[in-house]
């Protein structure tokens, strides 16, 4: 279960941990029954953070469990890849399984029958649940109505009305940046005006406090490539990529405008129209294009460097490139692109 229902939810927490009872009525001695609970707030959705289940398959395995007990056999687990081996280890070990229905011998092809229809029921109701919130979320992002969080220089009101942030500076500055990219073309370009004019960008802290900030490319990245300065509710910028993080969580990548899922035009205040938008992103697509052609390693190109997309700087570890100017050289060029 999740954080806020262990909160909020208190009488199923009651229910569980009144287990100790049940299986006293059973007839297990108090000092044999153990209640294991470090799973409290975690999802059955998979066993990778769940430490009480790995204890429980362990205990299993070693053959120190006679019985366990849940408030519902699908709280143990909510994926049929968990719950499966479970029942197959609990078979071979004589362990039975209990809850507020029955007790089940997984060794018996009937108790194996009625836990693997229980697993399976909960595996679809899983998906059934995530599948009605995502659908109610799509229906508020589709109305441009789920509150989403807004950039620096946007902000809401009292009564959730999205404005303009009330400081003209903090506007006028992201106003600059706009301007200076349509005219200078490229966000390095921007980047370096702003230094050589000692400018800053607006940035909010951890209390949601306007601070100033030396601009990165990043930052001035940001400005150019956030919808929400057009005016648009955009919900569906970023999908799940097929690699994860090694705590499992999945890798997001950022789609293309035209993969969006939901685009609502004219629901913020806009700092600039939506076909300059537009006109933004294709010159930032033009301009990415050009960078990877010539700097990514790729293919191995002609020229008199034999190291060419295999150095890495000693300062700041970022890959250098290859320059001929009378010679060849590695060049260092990250701090210059991303901070002027």
């Amino acid at each position: 279960m999740g954080t806020q229902q262990v909160l909020s939810n208190q009488e199923s927490l009651r229910l569980q941990y009144a287990l100790r009872h049940r299986a006293q009525e059973l007839g297990w001695r108090d000092a044999d029954i153990e209640v294991i609970d470090a799973d409290l707030g975690r999802s059955g959705a998979t066993s990778t953070w769940r430490e009480g289940f790995k204890d429980l398959i362990a205990r299993v395995t070693l053959g120190e469990v006679g019985i366990i007990l849940s408030y519902e056999v699908t709280r143990l687990a909510r994926n049929c890849s968990d719950w499966y081996p479970l029942l197959d280890l609990c078979g071979y070990r004589r362990c039975l399984i209990g809850d507020r229905d029955g007790v089940y011998d997984p060794g018996t092809a009937n108790g194996r029958l009625l836990l693997g229809l229980k697993g399976t029921i909960s595996e679809v109701e899983l998906h059934t649940l995530r599948g009605r919130l995502t659908a109610g979320l799509l229906s508020k992002a589709e109305r441009g109505e789920l509150v989403q969080g807004l950039p620096m220089g946007l902000v809401r009101d009292t009564h959730g009305t999205v404005m303009k942030h009330p400081d003209r500076e903090v506007q006028e500055r992201i106003s600059l940046v706009f301007a200076e990219f349509l005219d200078l073309g490229s966000a390095g370009k921007v980047l370096r005006c702003f230094r050589d004019r000692g400018l800053t960008l607006p940035r909010l802290d951890r209390f949601g406090e306007v601070v100033w900030r030396t601009p990165t490319d990043g930052m001035i990245a940001g400005v150019l490539k956030n919808p929400a300065y057009a005016g648009a509710f955009v919900y569906g910028r970023t999908r799940s990529c097929e690699t994860t993080y090694a705590s499992g969580k999945p890798v997001t990548g950022r789609c293309p405008m035209s993969e969006w899922k939901v685009i609502v035009k004219d629901r913020y205040p806009a700092y600039i129209g939506w076909a300059e938008f537009e006109r933004i992103q294709a010159m930032l697509r033009d301009n990415h294009a050009e960078y990877s052609r010539n700097q990514t390693r790729g293919v191995p190109r002609d020229g008199a460097a034999l190291l060419q997309g295999s150095v890495w700087c000693g300062l700041c570890g970022h890959k250098m490139t290859v320059q001929y100017k009378g010679c060849s050289r590695y060049v260092c060029n990250f701090l210059v692109r991303s901070t002027g």
